[in-house]
């Protein structure tokens, strides 16, 4: 996937728990795990702007693009 969230990274170099930046976000930890593994489609700016608040990161430090094969389309 072109798109590698790097959120596990940020919370480990901010010594936080995904159950702490969940809680401080207003999200389930379900969905922040969703987000972790890469595994959305998307994400709010609403959200992504509390997450960089929370951790005092940029949306650069959370996301990057990697050169590779898109995922296929679901239908």
């Amino acid at each position: 996937m072109p798109i590698v969230v790097t959120l596990d990274v940020m919370l480990a170099r901010r010594k936080m728990r995904s159950r702490e930046l969940a809680e401080r976000v207003g999200i389930t930890e379900a969905n922040l795990s969703l987000l972790k593994s890469g595994k959305v489609r998307g994400v709010r700016f609403d959200t992504l702007s509390r997450i960089c608040d929370a951790l005092q990161c940029q949306p650069g430090d959370l996301l990057a693009w990697e050169p590779g094969p898109e995922p296929p389309e679901e239908t």
